[in-house]
């Protein structure tokens, strides 16, 4: 179904980018100037693992700054479930109305990990926790922008990219140029299908602006989350040094097996697989996450 953008995209949008220092995660604002619709990308639900303290200071900063800017949000979307945040998605939709999506693997998703934490049949794998399940190649507006989605794989097996006019926001595939490229050893990743979805980011036109979806600050430099198809071409310091898939998945594999989980993986996926929904409360009104033990490779003290 991918129409390898056979007709141009319309728009330039106006991108405001949210940086969340203690994941390093990146959210946007993505604006049309003409009609001042607006889209919400990878928005972060606060959660302070140590304490277990929840809070919608990030989601709230973004909200301040639609109203602010007199927009109008028509979409709330999400690259891939992601394994180091809680999406606030689900807050977002309870405060504005505005719809929820994101792309239609999904579903294979929510099937792995519904099996890791051992949640009953009733569970829903079938993406019904969001307003739309977008297709490869499918498209849809942000006021008078023409969006497209590009199944782009590999970080999960989920994971899509918004080409939103002359933009494009590539979530944990590529990083800034000095930082490389993603991991893609979670269940479900793939290194081989990381270097697939690259290069097609990569056939983009030259000038496309790419909006990544982390910035980790290599050497304590300020946060950065902004290139282009040409400068990642030229710089990418994983893409220079691989020029092939072969060279590719090996240095990716390499580079996978020296990290450890994500501080938050196992608490974060439970959330987001529910459309950024925490779990409901027990008879008392708290809430609890469920912390499987033994689910995943790579303890801190090595394999």
């Amino acid at each position: 179904m991918s129409h390898s953008h056979s007709s141009p995209l319309q728009g330039r949008p106006i991108v405001k980018g949210f940086y969340e220092k203690r994941t390093g995660s990146i959210q946007y604002v993505v604006a049309d100037p003409e009609t001042k619709a607006c889209a919400v990308i990878d928005p972060v639900h606060d959660f302070d693992p140590k304490s277990g303290a929840t809070a919608t200071i990030q989601a709230d900063e973004i909200l301040a700054h639609i109203e602010r800017e007199g927009y109008a949000l028509e979409w709330i979307l999400d690259t891939h479930p992601h394994a180091d945040h809680f999406s606030a998605a689900g807050y977002l939709k309870d405060r504005t109305g505005a719809p929820t999506a994101i792309g239609e693997k999904v579903v294979e998703v929510q099937k792995l990990w519904k099996g890791i934490y051992n949640w009953p049949d009733s569970f829903p794998t079938d993406g019904s926790q969001w307003d739309r399940l977008f297709a490869d190649g499918e498209r849809f507006r942000i006021g008078n922008l023409d969006v497209e989605v590009m199944f782009t794989p590999g970080h999960t097996l989920a994971s899509i990219t918004y080409v939103v006019g002359d933009a494009a926001f590539v979530h944990d595939t590529l990083f800034m140029p000095d930082s490389g490229t993603a991991r893609a050893d979670f269940p479900g990743g793939s290194a081989k299908a990381l270097w697939r979805s690259i290069q097609r980011i990569m056939a983009l036109p030259d000038d496309t602006r790419l909006f990544t979806g982390h910035d980790y600050r290599p050497g304590g430099r300020e946060p950065r989350w902004e290139s282009t198809v040409g400068q990642q071409r030229r710089e990418n310091t994983h893409l220079v040094k691989a020029r092939t898939e072969e060279e590719f998945v090996a240095l990716r594999e390499a580079r996978d097996r020296e990290l450890p989980m994500p501080n938050l993986i196992l608490h974060a996926l439970q959330v987001n697989i529910r459309g950024g929904r925490l779990p409901e409360p027990e008879s008392h009104g708290r809430r609890y996450l469920k912390i499987p033990l033994d689910a995943l490779k790579g303890a801190a003290w090595g394999e």
